[in-house]
């Protein structure tokens, strides 16, 4: 059995009684929608024409927001409907983005997530959804889609329909008929200035200027409702943290297994650097949440499927060997342990697999989020990789120019630090440089190498990495530590502005 949704849209005259009926019926607060209509108008006067679409969760067949949500607070049920738990939720917002439609919000009263959910509670009843009963036009039908003697089956197969996002590949159960593609599709009808009745959202004017009007049609969304960036300073924040922690003790731990001496860099500070970076990650991730008291549920109520989850996992196992790591240290630094070496090669072998997944995970959670097509490249694993790489040898390449180390260590960090940083250039290039797998991506990156983000892109990002490559070249031979150490400055600089840009244009392209 899977219920579904057919709107009519030839029919719908967008008198938003289906709106007003969905806020009444579940409370929704001002400003917040569980389904609304979206306005799209057309060609010039007197040859101008508008366009209506409903927009809501689409209950999808593989539905990506039950896949990531780390708490199981989204479920589908046994009749196909996408319903959630406001009691298990702790408000991530994952969920906001592996939705490709824009259907999720966090609720102003709970501070959960909340979006159509069929009227669950009157299907249980043998009742119509409350936008069915009110719709003065029969424009939306409910029915098992699965029964092909139901209305709706009857009424999808015998007429042509689309539904939103079919790339997406989640399998949506609201059909369309009759429903403009400038309608549907998000990307084909920027925001303009104004809306017929109020002024858009400061976020949807930014990113309507960034997107091209289609020259024939002249298409332009007249109406339609906020949808802010889930995810913020915090995130983009996480990733750094994370990276210095994961990249030192990734250095030191090759120092370690080649049988170089960092002296307190290897004992003390990139351990100490591993704990600081995975401790600043949780409390950035926690303090995120729209429920930060339940933060907990992560692991009391895991979804096993969600990267949230099984990134929760690898930060658990990275801070473990990295405080392991740095007591071991401290015995051995005032005197309490005499020689560690087998200790720290233990160490080393356990951290390079847990600092390499604490730098990485985020590109499979960032892969759940199917709503953002910049974030799915192939090749995010390998570069938060390289970033971490990178950061976390910028920051011991300061530390070794405050604390000392020998030549050969010191040769060691240079060069690391140079080859990442090189790298992560040229992944940058490759990246922005090529083809996309998709519109959205691409208008994504578009806005990244030349909208509103170019300049932060290409100054705070690539030239500064530029910068610290040669900063970081001269001390391949085991000299120039300042200059290395102020290289090393800079990298951390020079990943937030790109983590700022990337985070940010990854959420801007247009859902609904």
């Amino acid at each position: 059995m899977q219920y579904g949704f057919a709107i009519d849209q030839r029919t719908c005259i967008g008198c938003h009684a289906c709106t007003v009926a969905c806020k009444t019926e579940h409370e929704v607060p001002v400003g917040q929608f569980r389904t609304w209509v979206k306005y799209v108008d057309q060609g010039e006067f007197p040859n101008n024409t508008r366009d209506f679409g409903v927009m809501r969760c689409n209950h999808c067949t593989d539905a990506p927001c039950v896949n990531i949500c780390p708490t199981k607070a989204l479920y589908k049920r046994k009749d196909g409907i996408v319903d959630f738990d406001g009691d298990r939720c702790i408000g991530c917002k994952s969920c906001m983005q592996g939705c490709p439609y824009d259907a999720i919000y966090i609720d102003e009263d709970t501070h959960t997530a909340a979006k159509c959910n069929f009227c669950a509670h009157r299907i249980d009843e043998d009742l119509e959804p409350a936008c069915v009963v009110v719709c003065p036009t029969h424009s939306i039908w409910v029915g098992d889609l699965d029964d092909p003697g139901s209305g709706i089956s009857q009424l999808i197969n015998s007429n042509p329909v689309t539904v939103r996002a079919p790339e997406q590949n989640t399998g949506p159960n609201v059909f369309y008929l009759g429903a403009d593609r400038a309608v549907l599709d998000p990307l084909a009808a920027p925001v303009d200035q104004s809306y017929m009745f109020s002024t858009p959202d400061q976020h949807r004017i930014d990113v309507g200027q960034d997107m091209s009007v289609d020259p024939v049609s002249g298409a332009k969304t007249t109406l339609n409702t906020p949808h802010p960036r889930p995810w913020g300073w915090r995130v983009t924040t996480y990733m750094w943290t994370k990276a210095v922690g994961g990249g030192a003790v990734l250095l030191a731990a090759l120092a370690v297994l080649l049988g170089l001496d960092l002296g307190v860099l290897t004992t003390i500070v990139a351990p100490a650097l591993g704990v600081l970076g995975v401790g600043a990650t949780g409390v950035l991730l926690v303090t995120d949440l729209k429920r930060p008291e339940r933060f907990l549920y992560i692991l009391l109520k895991s979804n096993l499927k969600s990267w949230l989850v099984l990134g929760s996992y690898a930060l658990a196992a990275f801070a473990a060997v990295s405080g392991v790591w740095l007591l071991v240290g401290i015995g051995v630094e005032t005197g309490l342990i005499g020689s560690a070496d087998t200790a720290f090669t233990v160490l080393a072998v356990l951290g390079i697999p847990t600092g390499v997944m604490v730098a990485g995970y985020t590109a499979f959670l960032f892969g759940q989020a199917e709503g953002r097509d910049l974030w799915q490249s192939p090749l995010l694993f390998w570069h938060l990789a390289v970033q971490a790489v990178m950061v976390g040898s910028g920051a011991l390449a300061v530390a070794a120019a405050i604390a000392g180390t020998d030549p050969a260590g010191s040769a060691l960090i240079a060069r690391v630090f140079a080859v990442a940083t090189v790298v992560h250039v040229l992944m940058l290039l490759l990246e922005y440089g090529g083809k996309h797998a998709s519109r959205q991506a691409t208008v994504a990156a578009h806005m990244i190498t030349h909208g509103r983000y170019a300049r932060l892109f290409w100054f705070g990002g690539v030239l500064a990495a530029v910068v610290v490559a040669a900063l970081a070249f001269p001390g391949w031979g085991g000299g120039a530590a300042v200059l290395v150490a102020v290289g090393g400055l800079i990298a951390q600089g020079a990943l937030l502005a790109y983590e700022s840009v990337f985070v940010r244009a990854g959420q801007d392209a247009p859902l609904s």
